[in-house]
């Protein structure tokens, strides 16, 4: 699986509303957007593996203890916007997917690989 990671241009930054998610499509996958205040970017898996829903663009953005979140509407669950992991159930996570912004543009990258421990 070599060559270089496709990054796709999604939409502005602009156009993502703070602390609200969004959804797109991205190399055939739904991914929520979500934008933080400080107008960073993270994407995540829209499936909800708890709610076994498309759900995830629809939560709640937080952060607790410097740990930037999304809650799923449906179990409230939380999701740790850089990793996808469930705060809750270590065992339990969604994709997250690299992104970028560049000169206003997001662009999504590849999934994320698990940082070793």
């Amino acid at each position: 699986m070599g060559g270089a990671q496709e990054w796709r241009p999604v939409c502005r930054v602009a156009e993502l509303e703070v602390e609200r998610g969004a959804t797109a499509l991205v190399h055939g996958q739904a991914i929520a957007l979500f934008r933080l205040p400080d107008d960073r970017v993270f994407a995540l898996g829209n499936h909800d593996p708890f709610a076994h829903a498309s759900v995830m663009a629809r939560g709640i953005v937080g952060s607790r203890d410097g740990v930037p979140f999304v809650a799923s509407p449906v179990h409230r669950r939380s999701f740790d916007l850089r990793t996808g992991r469930c705060r809750e159930d270590e065992t339990v996570s969604v994709p997250a997917y690299e992104v970028r912004v560049v000169e206003g543009v997001v662009l999504v990258g590849g999934r994320r690989q698990e940082a070793a421990a």
